[in-house]
């Protein structure tokens, strides 16, 4: 255990090494000043007094990333060398020092370190033993470890490191796992994580003391250059020879035992030092200084005669306008440092954007070298970017203000990885549960969940952050009282990190009519209802389940689904005739009934040519005509992928690039059409002709899948290949998209939600969950029946509504049951069943339910109120599930509910066969609700019976309408 002194002096000492040649501390000669007497008192030691004070006070607004006032305090040099104002420090002359006498003044508007602006941590002034320690420093000549560099230290951080001491520890775990340095300016930082007893985790970096071989201990936070294996290799750097790997290794001092952890690094032959490039170097600081978003220069015309491509999708065509646009405007090579480019983002002349960097700071530098380098374009051969990493990618955090550091790498083409967390733009998809700096520090506000994204080049990574409460009464969660499958195992392990307590199980009536209303669009009869409840078989819901899954009714649902992604419906204008609709909706409907495996329908239809009336399953190319469009549907319809922002541009928070887009569409581009025989039908043809032109490299594309290789399809039928890989066993994207579909179905929510809305800044709540369902789903050959079986049957699904402390704000993790709107023709049809009166539609005959109409254009006004999908787009959010005015006016004023009582003659029925007004209540709570009204219910109907007896059958039929009308009734619970 480190006492409380070194605990300080771990957390706050943070240094980045950029020369490392030893540990010495040198005396200077004096400068103008004259020496002065040193104040009572020992040298300070620097690293354990001097240099947390400068990194949690000084550093943050003077030092590498903002020299205010041309002020640098990070080094020994910029301390000496001064500002706007001079030296900053005047070794062995304290009261002569412009920083002692800014920290010590007694005038609040000049005194240092300023009051803390808004939403930033607090800054106070210094305490008087601080400035004491500094005045014994400079008046011992302010000694300095030689070639350090300090880096800002936020306060509060040094608190919450420090307090990670007293927790015990049961690992530690360092990202990246291995250090790769293969330039000179090559570096790498590393970030240190304790795991904790209760499974949450603290970024203890500053505590961790990392050691590489011939080199003593030092802080972890210190990025990991090539200088500091000089003294391993026995030469100057570069030009030394190889020598990999080299193991480094961090310890943390545990309260429970001393902790330690090893990573690789490995050291390649240094080269001379590379030159800037704008691809590599340049181009990502205009990214991250955001001057190339929609709202500044990457608008679709620029802005004040300047334009970006959006979001840097074409770094060749930004190359040719600072250059070539406009010569000697943006760029001054002759003299530099009078780059417009510069001069507008350090804001020394007037720029709408504002401040984007400081002068002297290391964006600014890294432009200014490639400008007094000629600013030369990139040789041919430069290295891209391949793929980029987030470290770590998963983290529990507890507490309120507790900071994680992330790293990002990048991996280029010729092998070499960078440290780009300094590049990458960092943003959360819930900022009051998880905030994140600029700078790629994590910030934990109220329980909840974020994504925490880093986006460089093209490409979007993230760490996914669960925060809790610190508390001592938020206890991890109770274990299930059974797994019954590999559903509640993911589900139970996710609750657990969560420290949720899932709801019991509901009662069996409330399973039977939430199942049979899931699974077949039936509500169960009293009867139903009564021989359930009473059979005391342990498995009487398993076998419940199966019949369910054996009656055409579900067969219905699920065609009733994939129509609506399908967009079967009648396009007469694109020559989807209602004949042709009805036959692609009876072919799907015989796939579906006969069992065949869900990956070769999709293949069939990918795949299909000939006649629409030949082979129904052409159809699915009659929807929609245009080639963009249509891959387009293609990728969200079986993989979730919205791609249509890359048509245009990069995606700015998905992996899609202008290549994948066209390289996709690619695969559609030779689909041909002609009139068959009779005009109503149209063949589907491979024309061997036609490409997706790509509009920046004016050019067409090779076929490439999404995120996959670019195929051979030379000779071959495109889309054939495009089915055979996207329905592939090993291809993850088609699986765990359609079982997402289903699972959300049952729950009233997708693992991803939206469910077509894959994306890698809209992750799943249950990664594991997402693969064990996809994984069972493939094991089944693509099997929906025994899928639902599993999701049904699962705790998860069989959870009561009612919840309790710890679960009442989620929503995404099922640690109960959602209360869901039944959909258009589900209600429908429900109503149709309680009141016994059958509804015709359109080509189907009387007491057809409405869950069977093929067309997407057959309605009626209850089906439109209420939501019922048009057809129109593949888009989920055409079923519309949420109540609104318009549907409840319905309910209370249409004819729907009040026409069919009538028409079915339930209450006339019943009174007929002598039953008591008692008896016909309770019969109609069980029709509607699926349970018995409670005393209180019961007794207080009774109560208004009229007194009439010729008022009797109207005033039961207004029980029945307002049960129709009731909450209860109109949603799944």
């Amino acid at each position: 255990m480190l006492s409380p002194a070194a605990a300080r002096s771990a957390t706050c000492l943070a240094f980045v090494v950029v020369g490392l040649a030893g540990w010495s501390l040198t005396r200077l000669t004096p400068l103008s000043a004259p020496r002065q007497a040193l104040p009572s008192g020992p040298v300070p030691d620097f690293a354990a007094e001097v240099a947390p004070i400068l990194s949690e006070n000084c550093v943050a607004c003077h030092g590498a990333d903002k020299a205010k006032g041309k002020l640098r305090l990070d080094t020994r040099a910029g301390l000496l060398k001064g500002g706007e104002n001079g030296p900053a420090v005047i070794p062995f002359a304290h009261r002569a020092s412009e920083l002692l006498k800014l920290v010590s003044s007694k005038d609040m508007e000049e005194r240092m370190p300023p009051p803390a602006k808004k939403d930033e941590p607090p800054v106070n002034p210094l305490r008087p033993s601080e400035i004491a320690t500094l005045e014994r420093w400079v008046a011992a000549g302010a000694p300095w470890p030689s070639g350090l560099t300090l880096v800002p230290v936020d306060p509060r951080i040094a608190r919450l490191e420090a307090e990670a001491l007293t927790f015990p520890v049961v690992k530690l775990e360092v990202f990246p796992p291995e250090v790769s340095l293969d330039t000179v300016r090559d570096q790498q930082s590393v970030v240190v994580t304790a795991t904790y007893a209760d499974g949450t985790q603290r970024d203890v970096t500053a505590l961790t003391r990392l050691t590489l071989p011939g080199r003593p201990p030092r802080p972890a936070s210190e990025a990991i250059t090539l200088k500091d294996f000089a003294a391993i290799i026995g030469k100057p750097a570069p030009g030394a020879p190889a020598i990999s790997p080299v193991t480094g290794k961090l310890s943390f001092p545990s309260k429970v035992r001393p902790l330690a952890s090893e990573f690789t690094v490995k050291v390649a032959t240094v080269p001379a030092p590379q030159p800037v490039r704008f691809t590599t170097d340049v181009a990502p600081i205009i990214t991250r200084a955001g001057c190339n978003t929609g709202g500044c220069h990457g608008a679709a015309r620029g802005r004040e005669g300047f334009h970006l491509s959006l979001f840097g999708y074409d770094p060749a065509d930004d190359l040719h306008r600072l250059l070539i646009e406009m010569p000697g405007r943006r760029l001054n090579l002759a003299e530099p440092g009078d780059s417009l480019m510069l001069k507008k983002a350090v804001q020394s002349v007037p720029h709408e954007g504002g401040k984007r960097f400081d002068v002297g700071g290391a964006s600014y530098q890294t432009i200014l070298e490639w400008i007094q380098n000629g600013a030369q374009s990139d040789p041919e051969g430069t290295p891209h970017p391949v793929a980029v990493e987030v470290f770590p990618t998963r983290l529990t955090l507890a507490g309120e203000g507790v900071p994680h550091r992330l790293t990002v790498r990048a991996r280029y083409s010729d092998g070499t990885d960078r440290d780009v967390t300094g590049l990458a733009v960092f943003s959360s998809t819930n900022p009051g549960a998880a905030k994140v700096s600029e700078f790629g520090v994590i910030t934990t506000g109220r329980r909840g969940e974020a994504f925490v994204m880093a986006r460089f080049h093209t490409s979007t990574v993230g760490c996914a952050v669960v925060v809790l409460p610190a508390h001592p009464g938020a206890q991890p969660g109770a274990e299930l009282a059974s797994e019954t499958n590999y559903i509640d195992r993911a589900v139970g392990a996710k609750l657990a990190r969560l420290r949720v307590t899932a709801s019991p199980l509901c009662d069996d009536r409330t399973f039977l009519r939430r199942a049979s209303l899931d699974i077949a669009g039936i509500a169960p009869s009293p009867a139903e209802l009564d021989s359930f409840a009473a059979e005391p078989a342990p498995d009487k819901r398993a076998r419940l389940v199966d019949r369910l899954l054996a009656r055409p009714e579900f067969v219905d649902l699920l065609v009733m689904q994939w129509a609506e992604l399908l967009q079967i419906r009648t396009e007469p204008q694109q020559g989807l005739s209602y004949k042709a609709t009805l036959l692609y909706h009876s072919w799907l409907a015989d796939r579906f009934a006969r069992g065949v495996p869900f990956d070769q329908t999709v293949r069939d239809l990918i795949s299909a040519s000939g006649g629409t009336f030949d082979n129904p399953a052409a159809n699915f190319y009659q929807s929609e005509r245009d080639t963009l469009k249509l891959s387009e549907n293609i990728a969200q319809v079986f993989v979730g992928a919205r791609v249509q922002c890359s048509q245009c541009h990069n995606h700015p928070f998905d992996r899609w690039t202008l290549d994948d887009y066209y390289g996709w569409a690619a695969f559609f581009t030779q689909i041909g059409r002609k009139t068959g025989a009779d005009p109503r039908e149209t063949v589907i043809y491979n024309s061997n002709s036609g490409e997706a032109k790509h509009p920046v490299l004016k050019k067409g594309l090779a076929p490439k899948f999404l995120g996959g290789d670019t195929p051979d399809v030379k000779n071959k039928d495109r889309r054939a290949v495009v089915a055979e890989w996207l329905t592939a066993p090993d291809n993850p994207w088609f699986s765990r998209h359609v079982v997402n579909v289903l699972w959300a179905r049952f729950f009233g929510v997708g693992i991803v939600e939206p469910v077509d809305d894959v994306r890698v800044s809209n992750p799943p709540s249950n990664p594991e969950l997402l693969d064990a369902l996809a994984d069972r789903f493939r094991a089944t050959k693509c099997d929906f029946r025994a899928l639902v079986r599993d999701i049904v049957l699962s705790e998860a699904y069989q959870r009561s509504t009612q919840v309790n402390e710890t679960n009442k704000l989620d929503g995404r993790n099922f640690s109960h049951g959602l209360v869901r709107r039944l959909r258009a023709e589900v209600l429908l049809d429900v109503i149709s069943q309680i009141t016994e009166a059958p509804d015709k539609f359109k080509g189907l005959p009387l007491g057809a339910r409405a869950v069977e109409i093929a067309d997407g254009n057959t309605s009626n006004y209850f089906l439109t109120t209420f939501g019922r999908a048009e057809r129109e787009t593949v888009c989920s959010c055409e079923v519309k599930l949420d109540p609104n005015l318009s549907q409840a006016l319905h309910l209370l004023n249409g004819d729907t509910l009040a026409k069919k009582i009538r028409q079915g003659k339930v209450v006339e029925k019943q009174m007929e066969a002598k039953k008591t007004p008692s008896e016909i209540i309770t019969d109609l709570y069980r029709r509607c609700l699926g349970r018995a009204p409670t005393e209180g219910e019961l007794a207080g109907l009774l109560k208004e019976l009229p007194p009439e007896p010729k008022e009797l059958r109207p005033w039961l039929e207004d029980v029945f309408w307002a049960l129709l009308n009731s909450k209860e009734f109109v949603f799944n619970h």
